[in-house]
């Protein structure tokens, strides 16, 4: 019996980025079904608890992450997924039925759906022994109201409700042959079986087998599958001399003065502190590992680059920035009013509130390299949360 699954990664999650868009998440950057609970992506987690039942796994969905996330999991070549689930589903089963040998079973399984008890891939298997669809399912416990205008309109009956899951399974070439000629939407596979009057067994699920969907989920699924953040802080500092002839950047905004800074990029000191702090506290080394100064890709570079990638490497470790503490140090020019503009772009580059971003600035009472108002030093502090 050769059984295949079909692994979706190919949604857009607009409800989980719609819910995530406030500055204030820092997460709306990254598809859900990339973000790392445990130090492993949430598809890989459901990739790991299919393949000790399965004979071939499909990926659907053509984001490059998705081979990386699967990287080490023996899996068919991914192919592209639709604008519906429903056309990618049918994409991964019009895969699997070019095989030379296609599968008998097959189970249709979210991507963004983790945490997956092996019991319940084996009620699902187990009953598809004497039924040709069989979803995993937990009745519903909560009484039900039914809204109108912001008022409760009914009660629901609860009885014989039942919160369908995934994995959904089905014997292949009945789901095949719906998928190629139902016509219309449907919001699960085992309702195809349904439209057509074949019978679909609900099976025991789990209540912890929940879809990754709000923000809120990933507490949830990171007490079942990771570790407990933990804040980590970064200390940067860097010198930057003064320059005839170029801008002056700092903290991504451009400041009247007679001179620029000195450096292979646009010499954004300001930034850079920013990023070896952020680098830190996330053990990831610093900017020049980065984004090397050698290196002429980076020659005249916006410094924007560089702090737009400190923060995406912060989500895809699954963390948040708590708050990052800048701090220039030079006589001249003067700080103040420019620092809410600063703050604001830094916050912007990074894609969290304003709030958790301070700059501010000091001299060194005419002391030393900045007292002599030969560059701008700057140091940083950030903190994060890290699984």
């Amino acid at each position: 019996m050769r059984i295949a699954a079909i692994l979706l990664a190919a949604g857009s999650g607009r409800r989980f980025a719609d819910a995530s868009a406030a500055p204030a998440s820092g997460l709306a950057a990254l598809p859900k079904q990339y973000m790392l609970l445990g130090g492993k992506t949430v598809i890989r987690h459901a990739a790991e608890a299919l393949r000790d039942h399965v004979t071939l796994i499909q990926p659907v969905g053509d984001d490059p992450m998705l081979l990386q996330a699967l990287d080490g999991i023996e899996t068919l070549p991914p192919v592209a997924g639709g604008r519906e689930r429903q056309d990618s589903v049918r994409a991964g089963l019009e895969a699997l039925a070019a095989l030379p040998e296609p599968p008998d079973l097959v189970l249709v399984h979210d991507g963004a759906r983790p945490y997956v008890p092996a019991d319940v891939i084996r009620n699902v298997l187990e009953a598809l022994d004497t039924t040709p669809g069989a979803i995993p399912a937990v009745a519903v416990a909560d009484t039900l109201k039914r809204g109108r205008d912001g008022l409760v309109d009914t009660t629901v009956c609860r009885d014989s409700l039942w919160r369908a899951q995934t994995p959904q399974g089905f014997h292949f070439p009945l789901l095949l042959d719906l998928h190629r000629t139902h016509k219309g939407p449907v919001t699960d596979d085992a309702a195809l079986l349904e439209a057509a009057g074949h019978p679909v067994a609900l099976v025991q699920g789990a209540e912890d087998n929940i879809k990754l969907t709000l923000p809120e989920d990933l507490v949830r699924l990171e007490r079942l599958l990771g570790s407990t953040p933990l804040p980590r802080t970064g200390l940067g500092y860097d010198v930057h001399a003064f320059e005839a002839g170029r801008p002056l950047i700092l903290c991504g905004i451009t400041i009247p003065h007679d001179r620029g800074l000195a450096g292979h990029s646009d010499a954004d000191v300001g930034i850079h502190t920013l990023c070896d702090a952020i680098y830190g506290a996330l053990a990831e080394g610093d900017i020049g590992r980065h984004f090397p100064p050698t290196d002429n890709e980076w020659k005249d570079m916006d410094s924007a680059r560089f702090l737009i990638h400190a923060g995406e490497r912060i989500r895809q470790r699954g963390g948040m920035l708590i708050n990052a503490d800048v701090t220039l140090i030079c006589e001249r020019p003067k700080i103040g009013p420019h620092a809410q503009a600063m703050r604001e772009r830094l916050a912007s580059l990074l894609q969290v509130d304003v709030d958790r971003i301070s700059v501010k600035a000091t001299t060194s009472e005419r002391l030393g390299f900045t007292g002599r108002e030969e560059g701008i030093a700057a140091t940083a502090v950030a903190t994060v949360l890290v699984p």
